[in-house]
């Protein structure tokens, strides 16, 4: 009886937090909740107390979730304040950031342009201060030309 309400609960935290529209940190809060339940439950019952481990979990699974979310919605949104020319969007759980290589770069050049210096350090200064992110780049130097022609930009 108490694996099935603690499976029910589960479910149906779960299935509220992701399906309503909610922000990306109630989504977080609500999975890692759920989350939690379901691994507190289990190590609860080789403890003799499945109720209290699922409980125990998710408070401990929903705080992790509502931190990382709250972290990844502020890095999201300082990038979107300072960083001119960029399309921000938190997909998942990391951030997109992206720049048009005409703004960048001028064609066949590998230098980048003087303002494209400034956003990038920019950049670099807002991730710095987020050092549990990983990064993670992609992209040409230009939109025109061959693969191996930008790669060797």
């Amino acid at each position: 009886m108490k694996k099935l309400v603690v499976v029910i609960l589960s479910a149906a935290v779960l299935t509220m937090g992701l399906g309503c529209g909610w922000s990306k940190k109630a989504q977080y809060g609500t999975a890692g909740a759920a989350g939690g339940a379901v691994v507190g439950g289990a190590v609860g019952k080789a403890a003799g107390n499945t109720v209290l481990g699922a409980i125990l979990g998710a408070a401990i699974g929903g705080a992790a979730g509502l931190y990382i979310g709250n972290y990844m919605d502020k890095q999201a949104a300082e990038i979107k304040q300072d960083i001119a020319g960029a399309r921000v969007e938190r997909v998942g759980e990391g951030i997109r950031i992206t720049f048009d290589s005409g703004i960048l770069f001028d064609v066949n050049k590998a230098e980048l342009k003087p303002i494209s210096k400034e956003n990038i350090s920019k950049l670099a200064a807002i991730l710095q201060k987020y050092p549990d992110t990983n990064i993670l780049l992609e992209g040409h130097t230009d939109a025109t030309g061959t693969d191996e022609h930008n790669l060797e930009l």
